[in-house]
C-alpha cells in the first residue's frame, strides 16, 4: 500500500477552534487508524518515536498499513485556541473521531496510542465515546492526576515534576507567542530556557507558590491552591470512570515510572469495573524496569540486562491488529507481562494482583538507634515482645536530598535506581535491614507500610522506601512512598495532629518486582523527606506552597515498634 504525507492538516472543533494535524493516509482505498493527540509539537523527533523510547517508531505503523494521524492539542504549536491541561481533551477527542468519518481514506476502526500526556489524551477518547474507537494503548500515564501525578498517594506536592514540566510548557507558550508576533519580548523565553538546562534550582525557592522563575497566572496556580484531593481535583479524577471505557486498553509502564502506582491501580480497575466484557478480559498490562524517559535498562548504578529493552511496536502491533483488524494471534498475549528486577527476567502472569500473591508482615525493631545504615535498627518476620522506638530531626532547612525513584526530570542520581549510601549515613535516616538471606525472597506487587508515629509538631512527613542491599555493600532502592500526616485518614479532609500523640498511619510505598536473591538483605529506609522529589513540609500544618523557609519549623519524629505498637513494612510475597 502506498501512502501519503499531509502536513498541519485542518480540523474545526465545535467551538470553531482550528486543531492542525501531520497525517499519514493511503493514497488510494482505506486503513484503520492510529490517533496521537498531545501538546509537545507534532513536529518534535523524539515523538516519532525509536529504540529505548517510551513511544513505537511511527513507521512501524504505517509499514503495517495503519493510518496515523498526529495532532497538535489545542493552543499547543501549529492548533489555535488556549492551552490548559486536560480541560478540551474529552471534546476536542470526540470532534477528532467525527473528523475521521468524513475522510474517504478511513476504513471505520481506529485506535490511540502514546505515552504520558499522550495516554491521557486516549482515555480522553474513550470517555467520550465516538464511532469506531476500538482499543487504545496508554503507555506510562494515569487516570488520577492528583495522586497518580501533580501529588502523591499521601497528600505530598510532585514538586520536581511540577516545577520542571510547568517550566517546560510555559517556555513552549512563550515560543509560540514569539513567532506569531503576539510579543516581541524574549526575556520570559530565556529565563525558562535556562532553568530547563539547570532544573533542579527550580525547587529551591520559597513560597513554593511564588514560583520566580516560572512566573504567575495560568493553571499551577489552581493546582498549588489546591493541597487537598477536593471537588477541583475530583472533577479532573477519570479513575473514578473507568466503568465508562468499553475498549480493551494495553498498559506499558515501567518500575521507576512516576505513574506506576496509578497505572497498575488503573489496570486493576479496568479490569474489575470497565464497562464492557471485551475492555474487562483484553486489556493488558506490561511493566520493564524502566523510568519515564529511559526504557534501556541502564543505569550508573545498575544495569538489568539485554532483556531489559524491548519491542514496544511489537506489543502494539500485535495489540491493534487484534483488535482494529480482527486478527487474533497464533498465541494470546499474557494478560500481564512483567519484567522481574533481581532476576532480570521477564515473566508471564495471569493477572494482576499475582494469584499466589502472599501479604507478609516484616516487622520493625531495634535497640532505639536505628539511625543510619550501620545503626541497630532490624527486619524482622517474628513479632517483637519487646517495645521500643527510634528517633530523627526533620528540619526543612536540611532536607534528606533525593536519591533514585520513580520521578522527573531526568536527572542521573535523581531518577530510577540508586544507590542508597549516598544518603543512608545521614541521622534523619531510619535503616531497619533484613538478615542476610539464604533463599531467595521475590516481592510482586503493592507495598506499604504500617508504622506507629508521633511527632513534635501538628504536621510532618514520614516517608519510606523499600532496598535490596547487595553483597558488596550497594543498597539499590526499589519504590518508595511518602505520607503527608495531615492526610493520614483522608486526602480530602486533612487533619491536624496532637503533638506527642501516638497514631498509627500507612504509607504508600508505590509498586515493584524484584526477588531478593541469597547473600542480599531486605531494607526498609525511614526519614521525613525527599527533596526535591517531593516538596518539604513546613511542619506549621499552614498551606505549605505559601510559606518562605524562614516560617518552617524543625519537627522531631519517633517511630514506635514492638508488641504494643507493631510497625511492619508489609510485602507482596511470591512463593513458587
Amino acid at each position: 500500500m502506498t501512502f501519503i504525507y499531509e502536513r498541519d492538516v485542518p480540523m474545526k472543533t465545535r467551538d470553531g477552534v482550528t486543531l492542525r494535524a501531520n497525517v499519514w493516509r493511503p493514497l488510494e482505498g482505506t486503513a484503520p487508524t492510529l490517533v496521537v493527540r498531545h501538546p509537545y509539537d507534532k513536529e518534535a523527533a523524539g515523538l516519532a518515536g525509536g529504540p529505548a523510547s517510551s513511544i513505537p517508531p511511527l513507521l512501524s505503523f504505517v509499514h503495517a498499513g495503519y493510518a496515523v494521524v498526529v495532532q497538535d492539542a489545542r493552543g499547543a504549536f501549529e492548533s489555535d485556541g488556549d492551552f490548559t491541561p486536560k480541560v478540551n481533551e474529552i471534546a476536542d477527542g470526540q470532534d477528532v473521531l467525527a473528523w475521521l468519518t468524513e475522510q474517504d481514506w478511513y476504513d471505520g476502526t481506529v485506535g490511540a496510542y502514546g505515552a504520558s500526556y499522550l495516554g491521557m489524551t486516549q482515555f480522553a477518547l474513550a470517555l467520550g465515546g465516538g464511532p469506531g474507537l476500538k482499543a487504545i494503548a496508554p503507555t506510562q500515564t494515569s487516570a488520577n492526576w492528583y495522586s497518580g501525578l501533580w501529588y502523591s498517594q499521601g497528600g505530598a506536592l510532585s514538586l520536581s515534576l511540577v516545577t520542571w514540566w510547568n517550566a517546560m510548557m510555559f517556555a513552549a507558550a512563550e515560543q509560540r507567542s514569539l513567532q506569531r508576533g503576539d510579543t516581541t519580548d524574549p526575556s520570559a523565553l530565556m529565563r525558562l530556557g535556562g532553568a530547563l538546562l539547570d532544573p533542579l534550582p527550580l525547587n529551591d525557592a520559597t513560597p513554593v507558590a511564588s514560583r520566580p522563575v516560572l512566573g504567575t497566572g495560568r493553571w499551577l496556580d489552581d493546582w498549588l491552591a489546591h493541597p487537598d484531593f477536593d471537588e477541583y481535583w475530583k472533577a479532573q479524577d477519570w479513575s473514578a470512570r473507568i466503568g465508562e471505557v468499553t475498549v480493551p486498553v494495553l498498559e506499558i509502564g515501567g518500575w521507576y515510572d512516576l505513574k506506576v502506582h496509578e497505572q497498575v491501580a488503573d489496570f486493576v480497575r479496568i479490569r474489575n469495573h470497565a464497562g464492557s466484557e471485551a475492555a474487562r478480559e483484553q486489556s493488558r498490562l506490561v511493566i520493564g524496569p524502566w523510568d519515564h524517559i529511559n526504557l534501556s535498562g541502564q543505569y550508573p548504578d545498575r544495569y538489568y540486562g539485554m532483556l531489559a529493552p524491548v519491542d514496544l511496536s511489537e506489543h502494539h502491533l500485535t495489540f491493534f491488529d487484534q483488535h482494529l483488524r480482527g486478527t487474533a494471534p497464533e498465541t494470546p498475549a499474557p494478560r500481564v507481562r512483567i519484567f522481574v528486577m533481581g532476576i532480570d527476567q521477564w515473566r508471564d502472569e495471569a493477572d494482576w494482583p499475582l494469584p499466589d500473591t502472599r501479604y507478609t508482615d516484616y516487622h520493625l525493631t531495634s535497640g532505639g538507634s536505628a539511625n543510619t545504615r550501620d545503626g541497630d535498627g532490624a527486619l524482622t518476620l517474628d513479632a517483637p515482645t519487646g517495645d521500643g522506638s527510634d528517633g530523627f530531626r526533620y528540619d526543612p532547612r536540611d532536607p534528606l536530598p533525593t536519591a533514585g525513584g520513580a520521578l522527573l526530570p531526568s536527572v542521573p542520581g535523581l531518577i530510577g535506581p540508586v544507590d542508597q549510601r549516598v544518603v543512608d549515613g545521614r541521622a534523619d535516616v531510619l535503616c531497619y535491614t533484613g538478615p542476610v538471606l539464604t533463599e531467595p525472597v521475590e516481592v510482586t506487587g503493592f507495598v506499604e507500610l504500617k508504622v506507629f508515629v508521633s511527632a513534635s509538631t501538628v504536621d510532618t512527613d514520614i516517608t519510606a522506601k523499600l532496598v535490596d542491599v547487595f553483597p558488596d555493600g550497594r543498597a539499590i532502592n526499589l519504590c518508595d512512598g511518602i505520607l503527608r500526616l495531615r492526610y493520614r485518614n483522608s486526602l480530602s479532609e486533612p487533619e491536624l495532629m496532637t503533638p506527642g500523640e501516638v497514631y498509627e498511619v500507612t504509607v504508600p510505598m508505590s509498586v515493584t518486582s524484584n526477588v531478593f536473591l541469597p547473600g542480599h538483605r531486605i531494607r526498609l529506609d525511614v526519614s521525613g523527606s525527599n527533596f526535591p522529589h517531593y516538596d518539604r513540609n513546613s511542619n506549621t500544618g499552614g498551606v505549605i506552597s505559601s510559606e518562605a523557609l524562614e516560617d518552617m519549623v524543625v519537627a522531631d519524629t519517633t517511630v514506635h515498634h514492638g508488641a504494643a505498637r507493631p510497625s511492619r513494612l508489609v510485602l507482596p510475597v511470591i512463593d513458587r
